[in-house]
């Protein structure tokens, strides 16, 4: 009897549908060779071997929606107990997740009619094409087993993807080609081959953004962005913050003004709880949460990634700062699991370890807004009698103009910048 395969823990995904079957009955597999893909709208994982083995038999098939728990096959392998390859699984399972890197409580987009139901997705086993492309492919209800592909070694590019569909869209109803376009009805950008002007170097984009590309794009396109911009004098709030810092570098964390910009969330949230909130998907109602997670923006080599920070107005300053060290290492380590970026309900982007004065965050929908922080400054500032050097933070808060109006979002942000600028307000 073979050693069943199942579905490891994958956080709070109930019945997603199986994309992609790497292996067939019969095969021989290594430690770690990817079975199963698994696809939802917030993230796209393959479940791998636990250990060397064969395939004796396959127990789905694609497009069948599984839970953790779902046996997928039977491994003929040597020496491993049932509950040593669930423990296995589950770690693999993690190491190898994709989250997305915007609020993983984004609701999945409508499908677009072309797409084929689940349970007649087309078999794309044995095509050569990555998984941003199959992807496509799917949502498009392109069969790719009918597309030649053009890229090297005969790769299935998403140029060949779109190319199909035009062909399959036929002529215009005026007899002319029809024009390629993105999401919305907005036509495409037209293709340049650059190397016509110069030296030219191609290079991939990174796992992170193809996934969270979309995302952003659909939040651009969906949500009508207003950014308000207002001051805070932080001076004496950073000198209190640096005591903090001193006294955690010997207990090995830091304190930076990032865990006082959340608590000052946290308070202009309770403040003016339209903020934390979503609209409803008939968009007649809000959703007004009753809780306070705050996802915060880390710049990782592989590109930008939203880890939230759990219940953070049961927390005072020093937790939050030791939650904030923890999870920008798991971020930059790669070990970042879907449940690290699930349940945002207001996200803030600080680039004032880098610079600038002021800039547009993109709202992560579907929450409502988000608050960007570039560099604090030294500037002159009059108190009556003289000019003093204080310390000026910049606060810029966009939000759906939808759900806030511009008086509630300069209430909103000047009650951010009060709040800075005396810690004893932290804590009302």
């Amino acid at each position: 009897m073979g050693i069943e395969v199942k579905i490891p823990d994958i956080g709070d995904f109930a019945d997603i549908p199986i994309i992609e079957i790497f292996v067939k009955e019969g095969d021989t597999i290594g430690p770690d060779d990817p079975l199963v893909s698994l696809e939802s709208d917030k993230a796209t994982m393959d479940v791998p071997s636990p250990q060397a083995g064969v395939v004796e038999k396959i127990l789905i098939k694609i497009g069948d929606k599984v839970s953790e728990g779902a046996p997928i096959l039977l491994l003929k392998g040597e020496g491993a107990s049932a509950s040593a390859l669930a423990a296995a699984d589950t770690a693999a399972v993690a190491a190898k997740q994709e989250p997305a890197p915007a609020a993983a409580s984004t609701p999945a987009p409508a499908a677009p009619a072309a797409q084929a139901p689940a349970s007649n997705m087309p078999d794309f086993s044995n095509v050569h094409a990555s998984p941003a492309v199959r992807r496509i492919a799917r949502e498009l209800g392109i069969d790719l087993n009918g597309v030649k592909g053009t890229g090297e070694k005969g790769r299935i590019t998403k140029d060949d993807v779109k190319g199909q569909l035009t062909r399959s869209a036929g002529p215009a109803a005026g007899g002319g080609a029809v024009m390629a376009s993105g999401g919305m009805g907005i036509p495409e950008i037209p293709a340049v081959d650059f190397s016509k002007f110069g030296p030219i170097e191609t290079k991939p984009l990174v796992r992170i953004k193809k996934i969270s590309g979309p995302h952003l794009h659909r939040a651009w396109l969906n949500v009508p962005l207003v950014t308000h911009t207002d001051e805070s004098d932080i001076t004496d709030t950073d000198k209190y913050r640096k005591e903090l810092d001193t006294a955690g570098k010997e207990k090995g964390y830091r304190v930076t003004l990032l865990a006082f910009l959340i608590k000052a969330a946290v308070s202009a949230l309770r403040q003016y709880p339209e903020f934390n909130s979503s609209l409803s998907p008939d968009k007649e109602s809000l959703i007004l949460k009753k809780y306070f997670n705050i996802g915060v923006a880390v710049d990782t080599p592989d590109g930008l990634v939203v880890p939230v920070i759990k219940d953070a107005d049961r927390k005072g300053i020093i937790e939050i700062s030791q939650d904030l060290g923890a999870i920008s290492k798991k971020a930059r380590d790669g070990k970042l699991g879907a449940s690290d970026m699930q349940g945002a309900t207001f996200s803030i982007s600080s680039l004032g370890g880098i610079g600038g004065t002021n800039f547009t965050p993109l709202v992560n929908a579907p929450e409502v807004a988000i608050l960007g922080v570039p560099r604090s400054k030294m500037q002159p500032v009059w108190d009556g009698t003289e000019f003093k050097p204080r310390l000026i933070l910049p606060l810029n808060v966009s939000y759906d103009h939808r759900v806030i109006d511009g008086a509630l979002g300069a209430r909103f942000t000047r009650h951010l910048a009060h709040v800075l600028e005396d810690v004893r307000r932290l804590v009302v």
